[in-house]
């Protein structure tokens, strides 16, 4: 499970840096990737990534300002161009059925593959056996949403010395154990509890949509081991950003503090800031709150790293 951004920059592409979308891939977890909004332009980023359109999933749209969701009718019409694209379901607030429907229908784009459009007002709104996603309002000048996604707890690592020693060479059986089921091996019975360690905590990721200081944002980043919050401004823009419903990096970094994540990745930087060493600040402001904080540098991979692993630097 890692991130990988293709958009950082607020309001506006810049010759630096395109406007928000980031991905989460899930290719061991799922054989897929979810996008998290998709301004104009990202289809063309994703030309120049990993990621493949085939294996998007899920899309998940924080609000419907232009730069969150311009470059979707695009994408999604050059996804029906691939034969055999799997089902897509896009989830997003009140008027984003509407926004596709004008769009893809006024340029007569043919969507080939299944499409579900899902508008929700927050709560819960996906789960399976393996991840669940939940949404909460924040405070912008539109409606804008937080995503939550919680991984389900996976089994503990198995007991190699032991399997070995009883002769259960990899295989199948290894696989039985991880799934719960009792295997039988020259007439003894081994079942998972005998050799599994305990379960694997689930990783936790919560991306944010535009915002000022918000309540939503709490139980949305409670204990995350990353979260994702815009910084569209230094401190020194403070008046600026609540004026305009976003966050300075300061913000950022007092919600991660509160909220006891394990890792912050800043994005949605202002233009006013041109290259790297012009996001320095934001970097320092931040760090200087909440240490274990990182700028989101598009076409940069973050994995998502559990709490054990940290504890074990």
């Amino acid at each position: 499970m890692e991130l990988y951004f293709l958009g950082t920059n607020a309001g506006l592409p810049t010759t630096q840096r395109n406007v928000t979308s980031v991905a989460l891939r899930m290719l061991e977890e799922r054989r897929s990737s979810w996008l998290f909004d998709c301004g104009e332009a990202t289809q063309h980023q994703i030309l120049h990534s990993p990621l493949k359109l085939s294996r998007l999933e899920k899309i998940f749209i924080t609000h419907m300002h232009g730069d969150h969701v311009f470059g979707l009718p695009g994408l999604l019409s050059s996804r029906s161009s691939q034969e055999g694209s799997p089902p897509l379901t896009v989830y997003g607030p009140q008027g984003l059925k509407q926004f596709l429907e004008v769009t893809l229908g006024a340029t007569q784009s043919r969507v080939t593959f299944g499409l579900d459009i899902v508008e929700h007002a927050g709560g819960l709104i996906f789960e399976d056996e393996q991840i669940k996603v939940e949404a909460a309002a924040l405070e912008h000048r539109i409606e804008s949403y937080g995503y939550r996604m919680t991984e389900k707890d996976r089994p503990g690592s198995l007991n190699m010395e032991l399997l070995r020693e009883w002769g259960v060479r990899p295989g199948p059986e290894y696989g039985k154990l991880k799934n719960g089921e009792s295997i039988t091996v020259d007439g003894r019975t081994i079942t998972p509890d005998q050799v599994l360690g305990p379960p694997k905590r689930g990783r936790i990721v919560t991306i944010l949509g535009d915002t000022r200081p918000a309540p939503g944002i709490d139980p949305l980043a409670a204990g995350a081991d990353l979260l994702v919050h815009e910084a569209t401004f230094t401190d020194e823009f403070a008046d600026l950003a609540q004026k305009y419903y976003h966050s300075t990096a300061v913000q950022a970094a007092e919600a991660a503090k509160k909220a006891g994540v394990g890792e912050l990745i800043l994005t949605h930087f202002s233009s006013r800031y041109k290259d790297p060493e012009q996001l320095q600040p934001l970097l320092d402001e931040a760090r200087a709150v909440f240490p274990n904080t990182q700028l989101a540098m598009e076409h940069e991979t973050y994995p998502v790293r559990p709490a054990q692993d940290r504890e074990k630097d």
